[in-house]
C-alpha cells in the first residue's frame, strides 16, 4: 500500500513534465508541415488579374545609360598662407589688426617698443663719431711722421708706428660705421608691415607682449589662393588629371563652382587608402578658410531602368505598380525603387524588366535631379 502511494506520487511529479514535451514534439511537428494539407508548389503562382481599363494610359519600363560621379568631400585651405614674427626682441607696443582685417601689401601691422633700440643707436653714432676724431689725429700724426721722415728728424720705426695707428683707427671708423647701420636696419623691424595683400586669419599676440624672433603674432593668406583639399580614394584617382576642371558644391553658400585640379600628392594614405587631390577655386569674396565643399568625380556610365513617377503606388513603406500582360490584363507587382533622376521619372532596382509595360495611374510627380 505504501508502494502504491509512493508510485502516484512519482507519476504525479513528472505529468506535467511529459505533458509539456508531447506538445512541444507537436507544435515542431505542425510547424514542419507534417499535419498541414493542401500545400502550395514552389515557382510563380496565377494571381487574380484585372482587365486593364479603357484608355489607360500605358508606358514602357525603358533601360537607360547614364554617366555618374563619385562624390568626395574636403576642406578650403589657402595655398599661400603666411606666418608673421618679428626679428627682433622687443615688447609689443600697438598691434593694429584684428582677425578678418583685409591687408595691403606694406601696410603696418605691428609696431614695436623702440626705446631700446634707439638707445642703441645713439651709442652706434656716438662710437662713429669718436672713431672719425680718432681717424683724423691719426692722419695728422701720419703726415707729420712723413714730413719729418723726409728730413730724418724721426726714425723709420716711428713713421711705421704712425701709418699703423691710421690704419687702425680707419678699421675702427669702418665697424663704427657698420655697426651704426645695422642698428638702423633693425629700427626698421620695430615696424611690422604685411609682405603681400591678404587676410587676417590669426591674432597670436597683443600689445604688452614679448615679441621674440620665430614666435608668430599674426596669420596671413591670401584669399585668391584658396584650394579644396579632398581624400580621393584609390579606385576614383585613375579618373582625374592635373588641369582636369570639376564641379565643387560649396554647402555653406549652397552654390556650385567649377575648380581645377592643380596638385596630386603622389603618396597614398594607408589607413584611408586614398590620395590628397587640391583643387584651385575662383576667387571670391565669401569663400574663407575651413569651409566645407564637395567635389563631384565622373566615375563611369551607369545602366538602369527609367519608370514613371506616375505608375508607382505607395502602400505604408511598400511600393507596386500595375504590370500590363500580353493579353492585356494587369498584374500587381511589388518594386523597389531608387533615385529621383529627369522630372517624372524614378529608377527601378528590382521588379520589373526593360521592355515591360506598366499602367500610369497618376501625374508624374515633378522631382528636381539629383543623380
Amino acid at each position: 500500500m505504501k508502494s502504491k502511494k509512493i508510485l502516484i506520487l512519482i507519476f504525479a511529479k513528472i505529468l506535467p513534465g511529459v505533458i509539456a514535451l508531447v506538445g512541444l514534439v507537436a507544435m515542431m511537428a505542425y510547424m514542419a508541415g507534417a499535419l498541414t494539407t493542401g500545400k502550395i508548389e514552389p515557382g510563380r503562382q496565377d494571381v487574380a488579374r484585372r482587365a486593364l481599363p479603357e484608355g489607360a494610359h500605358v508606358e514602357e519600363v525603358h533601360e537607360i545609360r547614364q554617366p555618374y560621379v563619385e562624390e568626395a568631400v574636403g576642406t578650403l585651405k589657402a595655398a599661400s598662407r603666411t606666418q608673421i614674427s618679428s626679428r627682433v626682441m622687443a615688447h609689443i607696443d600697438k598691434v593694429l589688426v584684428r582677425s578678418g582685417s583685409n591687408v595691403q601689401q606694406g601696410e603696418v601691422l605691428i609696431e614695436l617698443d623702440r626705446r631700446d633700440l634707439e638707445a642703441r643707436r645713439s651709442e652706434a653714432a656716438a662710437a662713429v663719431v669718436a672713431a672719425e676724431a680718432g681717424v683724423r689725429q691719426a692722419r695728422n700724426d701720419f703726415d707729420r711722421a712723413k714730413r719729418l721722415l723726409q728730413s730724418r728728424t724721426v726714425s723709420r720705426e716711428q713713421y711705421d708706428q704712425a701709418l699703423a695707428q691710421l690704419k687702425v683707427g680707419q678699421a675702427e671708423l669702418e665697424a663704427a660705421r657698420e655697426k651704426l647701420e645695422q642698428v638702423d636696419v633693425m629700427l626698421t623691424y620695430a615696424t611690422i608691415k604685411a609682405p603681400k595683400d591678404g587676410i587676417i586669419v590669426e591674432r597670436l599676440a597683443e600689445p604688452g607682449d614679448m615679441a621674440r624672433p620665430g614666435d608668430p603674432l599674426l596669420v596671413l593668406y591670401a584669399p585668391k589662393s584658396l584650394r579644396l583639399e579632398v581624400p580621393v580614394m584609390e579606385n576614383l584617382l585613375t579618373k582625374i588629371a592635373l588641369g582636369d576642371e570639376l564641379r565643387v558644391h560649396i554647402d555653406a553658400h549652397d552654390r556650385d563652382v567649377e575648380a581645377v585640379v592643380d596638385e596630386i600628392v603622389p603618396q597614398s594614405d594607408a589607413a584611408s587608402r586614398s590620395f590628397l587631390v587640391k583643387l584651385s577655386l575662383p576667387p571670391s569674396d565669401d569663400l574663407f578658410e575651413g569651409m566645407f565643399g564637395r567635389v563631384f568625380i565622373p566615375a563611369g556610365e551607369r545602366r538602369h531602368l527609367c519608370l514613371n513617377t506616375g505608375a508607382v503606388e505607395t502602400i505604408g513603406q511598400n511600393e507596386f505598380v500595375d504590370v500590363v500582360l500580353p493579353d492585356g490584363s494587369l498584374q500587381r507587382r511589388a518594386i523597389k525603387t531608387g533615385r529621383l533622376g529627369a522630372p517624372g521619372r524614378i529608377e527601378v532596382l528590382s521588379g520589373l524588366e526593360a521592355g515591360e509595360r506598366v499602367w500610369v495611374k497618376e501625374e508624374p510627380r515633378q522631382a528636381k535631379d539629383r543623380g
